[in-house]
């Protein structure tokens, strides 16, 4: 006969964030996609020690256009400089752009998202409007125009893509706090007196974290592909400063003969952006399950 006055054994309670990384980490691809991301996050911080030479010094003139060999594993080019480091070097500038813009972009889509979201009516109204001015605008061709008006420069790269980054964020935060204010917790904090702002800051946008963060992560690649796209056309970071829109660029009027100066800087671009894109994927499949195959 079952004791019943044997103590049951304590239940362990799992928290929706290890069910978030155990959901994240059975995506194959955004696993290797973070991975690689980290990888490339390390080379960018630690660029001055994992290159041998000066990305901006034309050292090697004599060896201008060199195919790569063992002493330069990316080769040499045109202007004598080492590409290996100037290659790894472009990654500082893709991503402090990529993630500085997507910072830029949460901050101004959270709050006209959640002033949206909550308010209704004339808010959400002029808002989405607003939204609807930067949606049939072309980004690339708008930030040609201002690209080429400022001509360039870190902060005005980082402002152009931002102005067209936050509206992805602000129409993701939108839809969930409109989905959360009619809930009970927001009826009994406005019954209690609350003011929307304090409801806003302390209830709706705490709960609204799993599309910001999404929305963040995903708007890294789009802010990189804008900033090489107006450095290809020659409006971005000014030379000699390394970026791979600017590498490409560069290294399309030579891609016939010396095939190393456009393929290296097109495929560290191309790796970044699948592997960001694989990694927010995922982080997205995981925060919210709901979304997954969509």
């Amino acid at each position: 006969m079952t004791d019943i006055s044997a103590p049951v054994p304590a239940v362990r309670m799992r928290s929706p964030l290890w069910f978030a990384w155990r959901r994240f980490l059975s995506n194959k691809a955004a696993v290797v996609g973070g991975a690689v991301l980290t990888v490339l996050i390390l080379m960018a911080i630690f660029a001055p020690l994992i290159t041998p030479y000066d990305p901006e010094a034309q050292s090697f003139l004599t060896e201008a256009l060199a195919f790569p060999s063992a002493q330069h594993w990316f080769g040499i080019d045109n202007l004598g400089r080492d590409f290996y480091s100037r290659v790894v070097y472009g990654a500082r500038v893709s991503l402090t752009i990529g993630f500085t813009a997507a910072l830029f972009s949460v901050l101004v889509g959270i709050p006209l998202g959640a002033l949206a979201g909550y308010f209704g009516g004339r808010v959400d109204w002029t808002i989405m409007r607003v939204i609807e001015i930067f949606s049939v605008v072309p980004p690339l061709l708008a930030a040609l125009l201002l690209g080429a008006i400022t001509r360039g420069g870190y902060g005005t790269i980082v402002f152009i893509v931002a102005l067209f980054g936050w509206v992805q964020v602000c129409l993701l935060v939108r839809a969930q706090i409109k989905a959360f204010r009619e809930k009970e917790f927001v009826r009994a904090a406005q019954a209690l007196g609350a003011s929307p702002w304090y409801i806003i800051r302390r209830h709706l946008i705490p709960n609204s974290i799993s599309p910001i963060i999404i929305g963040f992560v995903l708007s890294i690649p789009l802010a990189m592909m804008l900033e090489a796209s107006l450095s290809f056309l020659g409006v971005g970071v000014p030379p000699p400063t390394p970026t791979w829109g600017q590498m490409i660029n560069e290294g399309i009027d030579f891609m016939f003969f010396y095939w190393h100066l456009a393929v290296f800087p097109t495929a560290a671009l191309a790796i970044t952006v699948l592997a960001t894109s694989l990694f927010g994927d995922g982080l997205r499949d995981a925060l919210d399950p709901t979304l997954k195959g969509r």
